[in-house]
């Protein structure tokens, strides 16, 4: 079952009827998760009803499909009501609930969603960490629809960092993947299509490339209108009449601009306080001043009701109001707006801002004929456009020495990705110990010579498939965790029955949390290790055991446990001094893969990767075994 959110446009009147007059709570919850669904996007206050309702019935009658997007619509729903801080909150709860429940989809759709609600709260590296889990997962279950929406959420935090450039390519992208549906999309394919549009509106806004702005803006109006998604409705409206304001069409967008105060179906007072503003504005320009001090007293108080402390906006509207009272000839009252305005910036730190009113004072002054003021506030501005130009010179600096870092980063993975496989060839060839080769085919010849053709068929297959294997992965950097898995089981098991004549019991254990089937590891990582617990620890016992436990350490890494109960390394060590064949297989096996191993976690900023300990008997001192931890770095599979 898919989220609920992933239906065509419905026609809600025959389903609320019919919810209406249905009583059986199961049938109950079907109706509403297809309501909510479509609701999330065009009434959010009936979907917040409804959400109520499905959580009540699902205490009783806890389907999981039901539960599954009652988690996903919740988080769309409180952030559709700019309850940013209960949709983090809720989106936390979901995720751990779905990825104990929830399919890989599921999972890379929440993701999706609250990295959203992360750069909503401007927690820009939890939305990137969960961006990259997305991606990750996708590299296994392939889907254009979310990758599109990947993209969308990563052109806004290329947006928040002011990289514009990167911004454009990631929405076109975003905009490419989900045009290639087809026409096929959802009523959350055409969201994210709004959100993408916007999202491009606002990256032409900040380069001053107003028209391709406002046809931007028009684009997503356009789109909400044809379907009636209406939750940001007024948002949009605003834009565009800020693009039509930059561009000089007034008239436009003054009807933009009442559109927003006229809209209901939108919940932000924000959007209609900018509209008031920006209608004063519109009458300033028209030399309707009265009309526009009128519509500046209204956003303010629009604004000082959300927020007493939003400087930026109380501080933009003083500036104006104190503007058109230099026009009405009120000299006293416009210094008196304009020093507040100056107050409001200071607060904020915005040397530009305090610059331009700077400049707005000393005019006002020199009208008056009071030159000392007019001189004095001309230094001020003057200092204040200093301190700005220095500011955007840091910042400029700042976002190339970030550029620069990303890039010598990204040289180096792929350095020590060249290298890692270059070792891991190396690796390879020396990954079989002859002796292991040698045994099993001898032991599979004396089956065959003793007449039991169905033990030596048996055991030969086992071999071929390793062989087989061997040589297939040698093509390959990175494998699936249960690919890594199967192999070890199948060395295991032909150890067991050949080399050891059932002296030798093992174990691996993998612990749920971990999806074999989608992480990827570096190829056969692990066996260099079992193999020299085998020769080295475990090959003189008479009862050896192996135990293998793969763990999941954190979301880039898994731990893997290699455990022996055989003789100890020193005397492994006093075994090797006999035989320098062992050590000399040793430093192929494992000192190879410790070199890898290195490569890999430097890529990743990681160290100490592998940990040896020896289990002694506490009150004997007797060797008990040898315990090797060894870190993974969990890989992205490449699609092939």
């Amino acid at each position: 079952m898919t989220s609920s959110a992933e239906t065509k446009l419905l026609d809600t009147g025959p389903l609320e009827q019919r919810l209406a007059l249905q009583e059986d709570p199961l049938q109950r919850l079907a109706l509403i998760d297809q309501l909510i669904g479509h609701y999330a996007y065009t009434n959010v206050l009936r979907a917040q009803e409804l959400l109520e309702e499905q959580w009540s019935l699902l205490q009783d009658n806890p389907v999981p499909d039901f539960l599954d997007n009652y988690y996903l619509n919740k988080g769309v729903v409180e952030n559709q009501l700019y309850e940013f801080e209960k949709a983090e909150a809720t989106a936390l709860e979901a995720i751990a609930y779905l990825e104990e429940q929830g399919s890989a989809k599921q999972l890379v759709e929440l993701y999706i969603d609250y990295a959203g609600v992360c750069i909503n709260l401007e927690k820009l590296d939890e939305a990137d960490k969960f961006l990259t889990k997305a991606h990750r997962l996708l590299k296994s279950f392939p889907d254009r629809r979310l990758s599109s929406r990947i993209q969308c959420r990563r052109g806004y935090m290329s947006l928040h960092y002011g990289n514009y450039g990167e911004a454009i390519e990631q929405f076109l992208e975003a905009n490419q993947l989900i045009g290639s549906l087809d026409g096929n999309l959802f009523l959350k394919d055409e969201y994210f299509r709004t959100l993408i549009h916007s999202g491009l509106g606002q990256v032409y806004e900040r380069n001053d490339e107003h028209d391709k702005s406002a046809r931007a803006f028009l684009k997503v109006v356009r789109m909400c209108e044809r379907i009636n998604m209406t939750n940001r409705l007024a948002w949009h409206y605003l834009n565009v009449g800020r693009a039509y304001l930059a561009t000089g069409e007034i008239e436009q967008a003054k009807s933009y601009f009442q559109r927003v105060i006229d809209t209901r179906d939108d919940l932000s007072l924000h959007a209609r306080a900018s509209a008031y503003a920006n209608l004063g504005m519109y009458h300033g320009d028209i030399g309707e001043y009265e009309e526009a001090l009128r519509l500046f007293d209204r956003a303010e108080s629009l604004h000082r009701e959300l927020n007493e402390e939003d400087y930026h906006n109380l501080g933009l509207i003083a500036d104006a109001r104190g503007r058109l009272l230099v026009e009405l000839g009120e000299n006293e009252a416009a210094l008196e707006q304009l020093e507040l305005a100056l107050q409001y910036a200071t607060a904020q730190e915005d040397h530009k801002q305090m610059a331009e009113i700077c400049r707005e004072i000393a005019s006002l002054y020199a009208d008056q004929e009071d030159y000392r003021n007019a001189y004095l506030y001309q230094l001020n501005h003057d200092h204040f456009m200093e301190q700005y130009i220095a500011e955007v010179d840091h910042r400029q600096q700042v976002e190339l020495e970030i550029k620069y870092e990303a890039a010598r980063r990204q040289r180096e993975a792929e350095l020590y990705e060249l290298r890692a496989t270059q070792l891991q060839l190396k690796a390879l060839r020396a990954q079989m110990n002859p002796h292991f080769l040698y045994n099993a085919l001898n032991s599979i010849q004396s089956y065959i010579t003793s007449k039991d053709p169905t033990t030596a068929a048996r055991y030969l297959a086992k071999f071929a498939k390793l062989m087989r294997q061997s040589l297939e992965y040698s093509d390959l950097e990175i494998i699936s965790l249960e690919k890594e898995i199967e192999f070890l089981d199948d060395y295991l098991y032909i150890n067991e029955k050949l080399r050891f004549d059932d002296r030798l019991a093992y174990r691996i254990i993998v612990d749920e949390e971990l999806e074999e089937d989608i992480l990827g590891v570096p190829t056969m990582i692990v066996q260099p290790y079992v193999e020299n617990a085998l020769e080295h620890g475990l090959r003189s016992k008479k009862d050896g055991l192996i135990t293998v436990h793969f763990k999941l350490l954190d979301d880039d890494t898994i731990i893997c446990v290699v455990e022996d109960n055989g003789v100890g390394r020193e005397k492994a060590r006093q075994k090797q001094l006999q035989d320098p064949g062992f050590q000399n297989h040793r430093s192929r096996g494992t000192s190879i893969t410790e070199r890898r191993l290195d490569i890999l976690h430097q890529s990743k900023g990681k160290q100490h990767h592998v940990k040896t300990i020896d289990l002694i008997d506490e009150q004997t001192g007797e060797a008990l075994g040898t315990r090797v931890e060894v870190k993974i770095p969990i890989m992205e599979i490449p699609l092939r």
